[in-house]
């Protein structure tokens, strides 16, 4: 949400030479053999992604407004980075964070992100919102933490159309300025 992590994903892929094919909303299944029908096995492309942390995620470009959003909510509110990035990618996506004016707190975990939320607004103990681009981290906060409001934000333009959504549950909001507002009414 904060940089476009397909983008520089593919190029990763690619330049392993691996086709990227952005057919769905489902990270492993988009990564090819060239020439071939199939996907990669799961558990081929899962390294792939260990390898991108580990070597090229500082190389992501920066989602448009991202920056300036949190920035501004961050007058009002504390920001805490939450991603489920592998533990190898600590340094790097913190300097690549800071890097791009999103020097906030960051905390790596896996899984559903419902329990670490709840945790974390038991300890803080003032109004929450919580931004994802996936539904199922989203439908956890809602589960663990339902007083947390719960925004989705799909960055990459060429995934708003692949991306399951449920605005009934969960407002989806792809601009960043606009999202940024919505935010700052819900914890008003």
């Amino acid at each position: 949400m904060l940089g476009l992590f397909i983008e520089g994903f593919e190029r990763f892929v690619t330049a392993q030479g691996f086709e990227f094919r952005l057919d769905r909303f489902a990270l492993f299944q988009n990564i090819y053999r060239p020439g071939e029908d199939q996907h990669l096995p799961v558990e081929d492309g899962r390294r792939l992604f260990d390898d991108f942390f580990g070597t090229a995620c500082g190389e992501m470009t920066p989602a448009d407004g991202g920056a300036d959003a949190l920035r501004a909510l961050s007058g009002r509110a504390q920001v805490v980075i939450f991603t489920n990035a592998p533990a190898q990618a600590r340094l790097a996506r913190t300097q690549w964070l800071a890097r791009h004016g999103l020097d906030y707190p960051l905390l790596l975990g896996s899984g559903p992100k419902g329990p670490m939320t709840a945790e974390l607004v038991r300890l803080a103990d003032a109004p929450a919102a919580f931004i994802d681009d996936l539904l199922p981290n989203l439908d956890s906060v809602a589960e663990r933490a339902p007083q947390v409001a719960t925004f989705q934000h799909v960055a990459d333009p060429r995934l708003r159309p692949l991306a399951p959504s449920a605005p009934e549950r969960h407002p989806r909001i792809d601009d960043w300025a606009e999202l940024a507002a919505a935010v700052e009414k819900a914890i008003s």
